[in-house]
């Protein structure tokens, strides 16, 4: 795989590898070897800030969903909301990561990845404190709407970050992002349940509680927004490509323009990304519900949830790097799905009785994530490309996942019972395997895509 940074055109290679790293010019490096120290303070901590800021941020990108899943009940019977009500609440975070997400190219291009992705945690703080004191289903659903929107633009600019700043190291930072969200998705679905309970049992304090992490994410990425001509090569006359959620990026040579709809492989990859996203968002709103139903006690629920949410932590950061190491991730989709299958049958047969073995089936299944964001990186050789076939695959993705979610309320309401639902889900989970085959495919968008 090509991996290729941003920084400024330089004749030695050595600068060039060292911009395209820190994002220092050339004139900074050369006045680090000088003996100013500059350059050299400056590779040293930038790079180590803006990892410490994907992993904050990261950590942010789904307590506001599976902090709701946990407590869904007692927001239903706060707000008096049917369950098709709910199934609707369910699909508002696809819907808001579909419409939002593809404003975030076009931000980071007039602000800059780290002002949007700051500006993303800002958003997200100011919603997670809101929405449980709004006093209505609307104001409620504006409220996560407002923190869903700073997920949707941090989502896509995430792998271009990576990209940017670690062109040799994407698999493993990769991996350490998704390990990250996998740790603050299973975190809130574990403790949100309990610590309402120590926190005097309201489920409006249970909610507001994750402002707090949120608000926590801002400050790492403050100094970059500061320091944002320092930390980026200045612009040489002869050589400078906007890239989609990088800012103004030097060090790539002019590439023709992408049709990325021509690509057969961006569709596939599209496709996958929106049926696995179906599939978390159906069981980060509604496994904890089913499972409850089953006669499982809600602080059990709780936890079987964040069972599922926890195999991510160390499969993040292990499937990332084996799909890196392979010429061809269909294997690894396959596997995936495999155990997606076996987890809704079991739910399906016996929820209660085998409900830990389930939990951790599903657990894997969801794993198609980080590898779906792995494959981001690997479908594409240039910034631009990894850019542009980020806002298309997640888009578009979660646009296909919108349904999903509403459907399984209907059902369950309907029905009566989760029998339907649970059928739903097992039948997606055959055409996700279909299209990450075809997506794990070692070709690239720029063979397929250019004019």
């Amino acid at each position: 795989m090509v991996n290729e940074g941003t920084g400024t055109v330089a004749s030695a290679k050595t600068d060039r590898d060292t911009n395209a790293i820190t994002g220092t010019s050339a004139t900074t490096a050369t006045s680090a070897g000088g003996g100013t120290g500059k350059g050299t303070a400056t590779r040293a901590w930038v790079p180590r800030l803006v990892a410490v800021g994907i992993v904050l941020s990261a950590l942010n990108l789904r307590p506001a969903i599976t902090s709701l899943g946990a407590l869904l009940e007692e927001v239903r019977d706060g707000l008096g909301m049917s369950g098709s009500l709910a199934g609707v609440l369910t699909s508002v975070p696809p819907l808001c990561f579909a419409v939002f997400g593809v404003m975030a190219p076009r931000l980071a291009r007039r602000f800059g990845p780290a002002a949007v992705v700051c500006a993303g945690m800002v958003a997200i703080t100011a919603g997670l404190l809101v929405r449980p004191y709004a006093g209505s289903t609307v104001g409620f659903v504006a409220a996560s709407a407002l923190a869903l929107m700073g997920i949707a633009v941090s989502n896509v600019l995430m792998p271009v970050i990576v990209k940017r700043w670690f062109p040799d190291r994407v698999g493993s930072m990769t991996g350490l992002y998704s390990m990250a969200l996998a740790l603050g998705t299973s975190t809130a679905a574990a403790v949100t349940v309990p610590m309402t309970k120590a926190l005097g049992g309201s489920w409006q304090t249970g909610l507001a509680v994750w402002a707090g992490l949120a608000a926590a994410a801002v400050l790492p990425w403050l100094p970059l927004v500061r320091g944002r001509g320092a930390m980026t090569a200045p612009e040489p006359a002869s050589v400078s490509v906007p890239v989609s959620g990088a800012g103004s990026v030097t060090g790539e040579p002019h590439r023709p323009a992408l049709r990325i709809t021509r690509s057969r492989t961006a569709w596939a990859l599209a496709v996958f990304f929106g049926l696995q996203a179906t599939a978390a968002y159906i069981t980060m709103g509604w496994m904890a519900q089913i499972f409850r139903d089953a006669g499982v006690p809600a602080s059990t629920a709780g936890l079987l949830l964040a069972v599922t949410m926890v195999m991510g932590v160390p499969l993040a950061f292990v499937i990332p790097r084996l799909a890196t190491r392979l010429p061809h991730q269909g294997p690894i989709v396959l596997v995936l799905g495999a155990c997606g299958l076996a987890g809704y049958a079991g739910l399906y047969l016996a929820p209660a009785g085998g409900a830990w073995a389930w939990a951790v089936l599903l657990g894997v299944a969801n794993c198609a994530f980080p590898l779906a964001l792995t494959m981001v990186g690997m479908r594409a050789r240039t910034g631009v490309g990894v850019a542009q076939l980020s806002a298309f695959a997640q888009s578009t993705g979660y646009l296909i996942s919108i349904p999903g979610p509403l459907l399984v309320g209907v059902l369950y309401q309907h029905s009566g019972g989760w029998g339907l639902p649970i059928a739903l889900m097992a039948a997606l989970m055959v055409p996700q395997m279909a299209v990450g085959v075809l997506a794990g495919r070692d070709r690239t968008v720029e063979d397929e895509a250019a004019r």
